[in-house]
């Protein structure tokens, strides 16, 4: 008797990532399959943090049950805990599964009838990844939910509070993994810099041990708080295993616009810290909400200012997006109109396309690559500072480290040529 497929279709963050592989490593009675259209069962790994991302979520459900009406689909991760309930009302999915169900997956596909198990927001995977299907780099996940509450976020009510996995069992999955042949290693997580505090350990802590595991060569890490970078943590910028890209998360450089968001940073500080890391030779990336009430043209005008001078090499903007239940949404503050909050997404992207540029023109020599796929005829990958390479090459380079004397810089990514 054939075994029923099973197609994984995963939206949204690194973590989600991650807790896609869990759930295929825990299939037992299901083969896996490549297409949604071949898939007797389509799990729907969700992400819920906008508007946006529920609508595109809501659009490949629609799409989905024209391709594949006869397709059972289940739908987990964030978007389970908040859109859970509605969907399966409506009967767009059969079932929906929480966070911590998803250990129990091969158990719970095999239920003919419809179901809802959210399960609670205090679990803690235990299982260890050995592969990564598909993949040249692997995502470990080594906590989960956030302690934070900025008052546009729904991901702690949706993730739970801040909880560190166990170290040994972090440092059990790297070892596995890295005899499988990865080298490349993304920390990765609800609120990632948290790590430790509830365990008595921390970051730097947990980078100081995976990076003794043999096989190990560079360890990129998921976004982190400005708090979060202590000394402890400054004292490894230099070490050869860092990748030289940090992603640190601002949200906005207007101390009146982070006040209203809740946010613990405040400008001047990002800014030091900022140079600190710039001089230690990294790129830098951020996250920032653009049309969050209160932001005026004052605000947004101070904003520019501050986001020219900050020495950022990458960038990931979001529009403010109303989320129910959030404290943004009970603001008086005065909206934000949507073609002006379009304008200034477009406004600060070019900003720092230019800054990526830029740095990209400094920083064209000695570049390390992990090339992760190919891709129309070339071979693409990430230098160490998290800049996207496409190499033409008559060599076989899937999955292949390279050092690349030169490369040209375009406008968007390097390109270069590799012979052995």
């Amino acid at each position: 008797m054939s075994r029923e497929k099973v197609y994984f279709k995963t939206f949204g963050c690194r973590t989600n990532q991650f807790d896609t592989q869990v759930m295929m490593s825990r299939l037992e009675d299901f083969e896996l399959c490549a297409s949604e259209l071949e898939a007797d069962v389509v799990v729907v790994n969700s992400c819920t943090v906008t508007n946006g991302a529920d609508a595109t979520v809501r659009g490949y459900l629609n799409a989905l049950k024209r391709k594949n009406p006869e397709a059972r689909v289940v739908l987990a991760g964030c978007g389970a805990h908040s859109k859970g309930e509605e969907l399966l009302r409506q009967r767009k999915v059969h079932g929906v599964m929480g966070h911590s169900e998803k250990e129990r997956i091969n158990e719970i596909l095999q239920r003919p009838e419809g179901f809802y198990e959210i399960g609670d927001l205090q679990h803690i995977d235990q299982t260890v990844v050995s592969e990564f299907v598909g993949k040249s780099r692997a995502f470990i996940k080594i906590q989960e939910g956030c302690d934070f509450r900025c008052s546009y976020c729904i991901i702690p009510f949706v993730r739970g509070d801040a909880r560190s996995h166990d170290e040994e069992q972090i440092l059990e999955q790297v070892r596995r993994l890295a005899a499988n042949g990865f080298g490349e290693f993304i920390l990765t997580g609800t609120n990632v810099g948290s790590y430790g505090k509830d365990r008595g350990s921390s970051m730097a802590g947990l980078l100081k041990r995976l990076s003794m595991i043999r096989g190990v060569r560079r360890i990129r890490i998921g976004s982190m708080e400005p708090i979060q970078i202590d000394e402890e943590f400054k004292e490894l910028l230099h070490e050869p295993w860092m990748a030289k890209h940090l992603h640190i998360a601002l949200q906005h450089t207007s101390d009146r616009m982070l006040e209203l968001m809740n946010r613990r940073n405040r400008y001047p500080e990002d800014r030091a810290l900022f140079e600190e890391l710039a001089e230690a030779g990294y790129a830098l990336g951020t996250d920032f909400i653009v049309g969050h009430p209160g932001e005026g043209e004052a605000e947004w005008r101070q904003a520019i200012e501050r986001i020219e001078a900050l020495p950022l090499t990458h960038l990931h903007a979001f529009t403010y997006s109303p989320r129910e239940g959030t404290a943004s949404t009970a603001l008086k503050e005065q909206r934000v109109r949507g073609d002006i909050a379009k304008a200034r997404h477009r406004e600060i992207t070019e900003i720092v396309r230019r800054k990526n540029l830029a740095f990209r023109r400094r920083h064209d020599r000695d570049l390390t690559v992990l090339v992760e796929q190919e891709h129309e005829g070339h071979y693409l990958g990430y230098d160490q500072y998290y800049n996207r390479v496409r190499i033409e090459s008559d060599e076989d380079l899937s999955g292949s480290w390279i050092l690349l004397n030169e490369v040209k810089v375009g406008e968007r990514e390097n390109y270069a040529f590799f012979a052995l």
